[in-house]
């Protein structure tokens, strides 16, 4: 069972090529969905040294960073590099 974290935003890299699929009118209509309801899925980070590299939820990140939130629900998940 995945244990949620919360994990400072400015300690999250996210890599070049997952900041190529943002779709900024998704991050809008997703923060909008998170003032009312919440943040429903936690995203998903692995650590890498002493640093966390986000491995999925992308809009999710970049809504909550929209929204002017420091911390985010996470799991911390053991993943492969790409």
């Amino acid at each position: 069972m995945l244990r949620v974290e919360k994990v400072n935003i400015d300690a999250i890299y996210v890599p070049t090529a997952r900041r190529k699929t943002l779709h900024p009118e998704t991050v809008r209509h997703l923060a909008e969905d998170i003032l009312e309801n919440g943040m429903k899925t936690p995203i998903q980070v692995r650590l890498d040294g002493k640093r966390y590299v986000l491995v999925e939820g992308l809009h999710r990140l970049e809504a909550a960073k929209w929204l002017g939130e420091t911390p985010i629900d996470a799991y911390l998940v053991q993943a492969r590099r790409h």
